[in-house]
């Protein structure tokens, strides 16, 4: 199972976009709200979760997906459900995916030491141990990291050929037009 977390002021385009691909892509994703169920993005547009953050069952994590956004970012590092998540699926080599703001959590737990990341401008300083990279969307080995709102699908495309294999991926960004 792939949660993808939203908290109060989640980036709706980091989060549903990579939703979306995952699902065309034939991936079981799960929207957790952090919080409550129905939570607001940080453009004001209400999601209605699939799963309280009382419904997460470690044991099922196949990947963890973090969006960003203001407060959302905040929000999502305050949660101690997050956090376990995110410290199961580090422990178990499952996928980690952060994008924007949200590497920063990943970065201040100490799960980015020697490892290849990018964050949005300004997190950089939060990616403690990384080697920043000036790429788009970057993969070392289960964490997948990405800069912002503008390559959310690129993110999600990344996240796809992780869980499943790159020739799905490729067919899905034919299928679906995109350049």
């Amino acid at each position: 199972m792939v949660y993808v977390f939203l908290a109060e002021g989640f980036e709706e385009i980091e989060a549903l976009t990579p939703v979306d691909i995952l699902r065309r892509g034939g991936i079981d994703v799960k929207t957790v709200g952090v919080g409550s169920k129905t939570v607001t993005g940080s453009h004001g547009i209400n999601v209605i979760c699939d799963l309280n953050e009382t419904d997460v069952n470690l044991a099922d994590i196949s990947a963890v997906i973090l969006p960003g956004g203001m407060p959302g970012t905040i929000n999502l590092e305050k949660s101690q459900t997050v956090l376990n998540a995110l410290d199961y699926a580090y422990k178990n080599a499952k996928i980690i995916g952060a994008i924007c703001a949200a590497p920063s959590i990943i970065g201040k737990l100490g799960f980015l030491n020697g490892k290849e990341a990018i964050c949005f401008d300004s997190f950089e300083k939060y990616l403690s141990g990384a080697v920043v990279s000036d790429a788009s969307v970057v993969q070392d080995g289960q964490i997948i990291t990405a800069r912002g709102a503008g390559v959310a699908s690129e993110f999600g495309f990344k996240i796809l050929s992780a869980l499943k294999d790159a020739k799905t991926a490729d067919k899905l960004k034919n299928d679906m037009k995109y350049i």
